[in-house]
């Protein structure tokens, strides 16, 4: 993205300073660095199902006329995402399960816009492969920064990150929630006593996203925060991407100032045009029901935007759901999932056509920092503790019992291993769940890990930002194997038939240099088994 694009329309000075002047040029930092030549290619981002490929992608400069995507005999006109023409996507239905392509991309003259590459489907859903290998991380957004220990993590560090993980040959990719963090209002609102920010300033809240100033505004925060944190580094390793509640460009807060969820009708606007441009949307699964909220609308087909299935055969599923979108404040029957949602979820759980079967939510179960939009109702007392003895303005109790019915309906898969893997939390763990409100789940725990932030910077840890650290709430008993530790890191997940292994990693930014990165091995291991 050049300078002048970035400084179209009313963002200033103010917001320059946020974004940071170098994030452009390190948007092409991921280029040559395995000999694939990405062309006129800016980032690659696909998402693949047994029968799909969906890939988004963007390139250097806009395309007058639609790309195309090839695969063998197939030839896939792209959909322009924007209005300028610098952001496409490819859908390809048909497929053939577990098959690599060779694929390719080029220009409407046929000219190609980089070098071709390889990307495989998953294999068909009554099938029964060996292994599954699956990457987990959580809040990889944030502006540019160079310096590691004011803001976020500089983008070429978090992209040395992913890489390092990638050397471990992950199938697939999960990216939990927090891929953008621009905050329109909170939590500055109740500090500074109004809402006018100058982020707030820069949108035209009351026009379209597309086709009007928002969309430079929008390019210019996102771009940045995207584009050089993947690049084309998975262009063969399909992405799942969940959205979070800074994916909605807010914190959740319940205030006296503002409640921010459900989230406010422009700021949802922006939510959905980000997953638009930078990564592909959820692709139907024959055992999600096709009318879930924001699913089948009419300008995405038949993709769903906050509700997925990672399907690998008959071993492993992985059900994927953003807990903010549908957010209800009613008390004791509030929800945090739509009813149809949570019908979905328990079905799942209750099914037995799939080995291994684990929930992905972007809440955090079995920890809490006392943030108004978790599950549980503890909040920071006086003492710097959790505690319920304070009653948590504006939290729902409805929640917590969501919460215990899908915990419950998790535990009791007596052929299965319970196990949950959230993020949002700025930390990686692991432990397990041994009691909720007063169900005992000792006879069949639920192991809960956080996967491990990718970005977070150096006022983004809890204990920094909210004075307390990742804690078991008081409505559970966790056995904790690792303690919430506030360092980057991220998850390997391998599914076996009679086996579920972890290994956890971690990087400390106050005592290994970046080059640490490139040799990190896994400082904590699991086995689960049946």
């Amino acid at each position: 993205m050049d300078r002048r694009q970035f400084l179209t329309g009313t963002m200033g000075a103010t917001l320059m300073v946020g974004v940071g002047a170098d994030a452009r040029a390190q948007a092409t930092a991921s280029r040559g660095r395995d000999g694939w030549d990405p062309g006129r290619v800016r980032h690659l981002l696909p998402a693949v199902s047994s029968t799909r490929m969906l890939i988004k992608a963007s390139f250097t400069s806009p395309l007058s006329a639609a790309p195309t995507l090839r695969m063998g005999s197939l030839a896939v006109r792209g959909r322009k995402n924007d209005t300028a023409g610098e952001f496409w996507q490819f859908h390809a239905e048909g497929l053939d399960p577990a098959r690599r392509y060779n694929v390719s991309l080029a220009a409407a003259d046929g000219s190609a816009l980089c070098q071709p590459w390889d990307l495989s489907t998953f294999p068909s859903p009554d099938s029964r492969p060996e292994r599954f290998r699956v990457l987990f991380f959580t809040c990889a957004g944030g502006p540019e920064s160079n310096s590691l220990t004011e803001g976020y993590l500089p983008t070429a560090v978090r992209n040395r990150l992913l890489r390092r993980a990638l050397t471990f040959q992950p199938d697939v990719a999960v990216a939990n929630g927090d891929h953008i963090y621009w905050d329109l209002h909170a939590p500055r609102a109740p500090s500074r006593g109004g809402l006018e920010t100058a982020r707030w300033k820069a949108f035209e809240s009351a026009a379209r996203v597309f086709g009007t100033n928002n969309e430079a505004v929008l390019k210019g925060v996102a771009t940045p925060q995207i584009v050089p944190v993947y690049g084309t580094d998975f262009r063969s390793t399909p992405v799942f991407f969940l959205q979070d509640d800074h994916d909605h460009f807010e914190n959740d807060e319940g205030t006296d100032v503002m409640i921010t969820f459900p989230p406010a009708w422009f700021q949802l606007q922006l939510a959905r045009a980000t997953q638009q441009l930078y990564y592909p949307e959820f692709l139907p699964d024959t055992a999600r029901p096709a009318n879930l909220p924001w699913s089948s609308s009419s300008d995405r087909g038949d993709l769903s935007e906050s509700f997925g299935t990672l399907r690998y055969g008959r071993l492993a599923e992985v059900l994927l759901y953003d807990v903010r979108r549908t957010l209800t404040l009613a008390g004791p029957s509030a929800v945090f999932v739509d009813a149809q949602v949570e019908k979905w979820l328990l079905a799942r759980t209750a099914s037995t056509d799939v080995t291994h079967l684990v929930h992905a939510p972007s809440n955090p179960a079995g920890w809490s920092a006392g943030k108004w939009g978790e599950w549980y109702p503890d909040v920071l007392g006086p003492d710097n503790r959790l505690t319920t003895s304070i009653p948590k303005p504006y939290w729902q109790s409805g929640w917590l019992a969501q919460h215990d019915r899908l915990m419950e309906a998790i535990a009791a898969m007596e052929r299965r291993i319970p196990l949950v893997i959230s993020g949002d939390l700025h930390a990686i763990a692991i432990g397990q769940m041994r009691r909720a409100g007063t169900k005992r789940l000792d006879a069949n725990p639920i192991t809960t890990v956080l996967s491990g932030p990718i970005g977070t910077g150096a006022e983004g840890w809890p204990s920094v930002r909210r004075g307390v650290g990742a804690t078991p709430p008081t409505h559970l008993d966790m056995a904790e194997a690792v303690k919430p530790s506030e360092q980057h890191g991220f998850t390997l997940v391998d599914f076996l038939p009679g086996r579920i292994g972890i290994r956890m990693f971690k990087w400390d930014v106050k005592t290994q240099p970046p080059e640490a990165i490139d040799r990190l091995e896994p400082f904590y291991t699991k086995e689960l088994g049946r």
